[in-house]
């Protein structure tokens, strides 16, 4: 049996296991939000840093456009609608999505600041209307020039 590290997050090692196994990219609702914008012939970069000074990196990113795009996981980002807080580990996981919600809006702060769109999306969001909004800033964008 493993054993977990001293001062671990998890509850038990099973539990740390799984939430490991977390994708931060290349999740079901990016892949067939990508898929459709593909299809509308639009090109992007995954996971990228849309400021190279910043660590953070954005789920789309439309360089030429200015424009980030973020699918927000529901438990990840405190979704309002989805989010169920763990029952074991309260303090932690609490001080944790707090602080990606924070991080979040300072993301949001910080590109905008830079002259870029921020466009969030959470998980349960059909990828169509995501792809549908996405593809119309894109568009926007582009005619603009």
């Amino acid at each position: 049996m493993s054993t977990l590290p001293r001062e671990s997050w998890a509850s038990s090692a099973a539990t740390r296991k799984s939430m490991q196994g977390n994708r931060s990219r290349d999740t079901k609702p990016e892949l067939a939000a990508r898929s459709l914008i593909h299809a509308q012939g639009l090109r992007y970069r995954v996971g990228d840093r849309p400021l190279p000074g910043l660590r953070r990196t954005a789920d789309l990113v439309f360089r030429r456009d200015k424009i980030a795009v973020f699918l927000d996981g529901c438990f990840w980002h405190g979704c309002p609608e989805h989010h169920t807080q763990p029952s074991t580990n309260f303090e932690y996981w609490s001080a944790k999505i707090s602080g990606n919600i924070e991080r979040d809006k300072d993301t949001n702060a910080r590109l905008e600041q830079a002259g870029w769109k921020v466009l969030r999306f959470w998980e349960h969001e059909p990828p169509e209307t995501v792809a549908e909004v996405v593809s119309q800033a894109v568009r926007a964008s582009r005619a603009g020039d």
